[in-house]
Formats: structure tokens, C-alpha cells, sequence
């Protein structure tokens, strides 16, 4: 149970994430549980990930770089190579623990839901790869019924078709306004998102049976990643043709592209860790929603009031899930909100025990 003092919310148990290289932040940040700290991670987070989503958008999108989204992540992949043993060397060298053939399954994972990921771009346009990305609630419940024999609540059942009817009308609504619309986009998200539900579960079966740790992982994961994915780039045949276009600012943007998204994901894990997943999902929820909105104000799109509609439905479907993992948490803090409502506004006791009975039993 993590308890956050300065909010007097509890947070709720934290669970284990698919995580990477939480102790690069120890240094700098305000002392963990004050409002200070969450207030300044949640703003690094909208300001890290707002950067990250403008540059892959700049990237990914343009004209000329469209047919090389593989080689640019191929540079991606390079960067966190670099990050993450930097990281390896200030933390006391590079100790392995998991056995090099696990590291080419992850890598593999790795490399489809990364590279899937900035390829569909070529297909999409942005705010439709966010709301995707999203969604992958779907196929982890997939995958837990059919592999795991999990059972889930009705919640969860509704909230997987929220999600769905919500893509569904999304990508509808896309296809209406984009001209150049190719159902291939979709097809390459959804296998990044398949790809992204099984890395997690590989990942934390990996580190709890061989005891890594989180660098050690991204270091190893990310350096075979790049020999696949550089195989895939000679596979094209599209690097002679791409290097005339890999000049000092698209490199630039392509390095801060890549470090905004490696800081980004420990920022989250701070989070994560910190307060539990209620408030770490709340803001990049919120996060992915200023994301499509920017997007739309600064890159020149199509645009239908369909998308709010959808995006509504979607972020329903996401709350929802939040909710069925985490009732009880949600429900003492709707009852701790409500007592300082109560206390601003001099409401009665009585009604503020009629109302808290009304909470609890929802």
C-alpha cells in the first residue's frame, strides 16, 4: 500500500509494470509522496511526452521520410543502445543474468511493437496511432482468456467493448476524412499492439525467474534490436536511398526523439511506483488526450467531430478498466473528496453520512 501524505489518498497497491531504468531520476527529484513530486512528475510527463509525440509526428510523417520509417528507428533503437549503457556502466558494468536466447525473443517483441509502431505512420495519421495505442486492454484480455484461462469481471468485458466500438468509430470516422486512407495502417498497429500485451508478461517472467534488473534488460533488448532491425533495412533495400536524407537536423530531431522517449518511460515508472497505477494511467490518460489535441493545432489535418465522439467512448472504456482494477482506492478517495466538499461548503454531517453510505455502495 503506497499512501501519498501531502494528498491524504490512498493510492491504492502498486503493481509491476513493464518497466526499464527507474533509478536514473533518484538524484534530482523533489522527496517522493509530497505534492511537489507528483506535480512535478506529472508535468515532466505531459511536457517529455507532448515533445516525444511533435517529433515522431515530424519524423515519421514526412513525405520524404515515409518509405524509411524503419530506418529511423533503427537510429531509435542505436540511441537507447547508447542511453541504456551509459546507464549499465554508471550502475557497475554489464552484469547479464538472463540467458542471450530470451534476449532474442524480447527483442524480437521489441522491435514489433516499436517499429510496428512508427511504421503505421506511413498508413496514419497521428491521433489515430495514439487512440490504438491506447487500446491494448484488447488483446491482453484476449490473450489471458485463450492462454491463461483468466476470468474477468463484467466491467472488464464492457469496457473491452467500449474500446472496440470506439476504434471502430474512429477508424470509420478516419476513413471518411483521409483521403489517402489504407485499412494496411490499422493492420500494423494492431500487431503492435498484440506485440506490446506480450512483452510485458515475457518481460516480468524473465526478470522474476532470473532476478535482472531493469537495465539490464533495455541494454540487451535494445542492442539485438538493432541487429534486426538493421537486417530488416538491408532486407528493403532502402538504405542507400534514405543516407542523402539523414542530414545533421533530421538526426537532431531523430536523437531528441529518442531521448525525450527514454526519459519519457522512466518518468512513467517513477510514477508508477510511486503513487500506483490510478493516478499513473489518470495522467497519460490525460497526457494522450493533449497529445491529439496539439497534434491536430500544429500539423495541418483533416478533422471531423466524429474523432470527439469516438475519444469519448474510448477514454470511457479506459476508465472503466482503471476502475475494476482499482474500486476500492477510487472509492476512499471519492469519500475523502467529498468530506473536504463537505467541510468547504458546511454541509451537514447527516448528509455527508447519507452521502458517504451512497459512495461505498456504488
Amino acid at each position: 500500500m503506497v499512501t501519498s501524505s501531502s494528498f491524504n489518498i490512498n493510492i491504492g497497491p502498486v503493481y509491476n509494470e513493464r518497466t526499464f531504468h527507474y533509478n536514473a531520476y533518484k538524484s534530482w527529484k523533489p522527496r517522493s509522496g509530497t505534492s511537489l513530486h507528483f506535480i512535478s512528475l506529472s508535468v515532466l510527463v505531459f511536457i517529455v511526452y507532448i515533445c516525444y509525440g511533435v517529433l515522431q509526428e515530424a519524423l515519421f510523417t514526412q513525405p520524404q521520410l515515409k518509405p524509411f520509417g524503419w530506418l529511423l528507428t533503427w537510429i531509435q533503437f542505436a540511441f537507447y543502445v547508447l542511453f541504456g549503457g551509459a546507464e549499465f556502466v554508471s550502475r557497475g558494468g554489464f552484469v547479464r543474468k538472463i540467458p542471450m536466447k530470451m534476449y532474442f525473443l524480447l527483442a524480437f517483441l521489441t522491435v514489433a511493437t516499436m517499429g510496428l509502431s512508427n511504421t503505421s505512420l506511413r498508413y496514419l495519421n497521428y491521433p489515430t496511432q495514439v487512440i490504438f495505442k491506447s487500446c491494448k486492454l484488447i488483446p491482453v484480455m484476449i490473450g489471458g482468456i485463450f492462454m491463461q484461462k483468466k476470468t474477468y469481471k463484467f466491467v472488464d468485458y464492457f469496457a473491452m467493448f467500449l474500446l472496440c466500438s470506439g476504434l471502430i468509430w474512429f477508424s470509420l470516422a478516419d476513413s471518411t476524412v483521409q483521403p489517402n486512407f489504407d485499412i494496411t495502417g490499422i493492420v500494423v498497429i494492431s500487431c503492435a499492439l498484440v506485440a506490446d500485451a506480450v512483452i510485458g508478461n515475457a518481460q516480468e517472467l524473465f526478470m522474476k525467474k532470473y532476478g535482472a534488473v531493469n537495465t539490464e534488460v533495455v541494454f540487451y533488448s535494445y542492442l539485438i534490436g538493432t541487429v534486426y532491425i538493421f537486417l530488416i533495412v538491408l532486407f528493403e533495400g532502402t538504405l542507400l536511398q534514405a543516407l542523402p536524407l539523414m542530414d545533421s537536423q533530421t538526426l537532431f530531431k531523430a536523437f531528441l526523439f529518442s531521448l525525450t522517449g527514454y526519459f519519457g518511460v522512466n518518468l512513467v515508472l517513477d510514477l508508477v511506483v510511486t503513487y500506483g497505477a490510478l493516478l499513473a494511467v489518470t495522467v497519460t490518460t490525460c497526457r494522450k488526450a493533449v497529445s491529439i489535441i496539439i497534434s491536430f493545432l500544429v500539423f495541418s489535418k483533416p478533422f471531423t467531430v466524429q474523432y470527439v465522439f469516438a475519444g469519448v467512448v474510448i477514454f470511457l472504456g479506459i476508465f472503466l478498466n482503471v476502475y475494476s482494477k482499482n474500486s476500492e482506492p477510487m472509492k476512499r478517495a471519492a469519500g475523502k473528496m467529498m468530506a473536504v466538499i463537505y467541510s468547504i461548503f458546511g454541509i451537514s454531517q447527516s448528509r455527508r453520512t447519507a452521502e458517504e453510505k451512497l459512495v461505498q455502495s456504488v
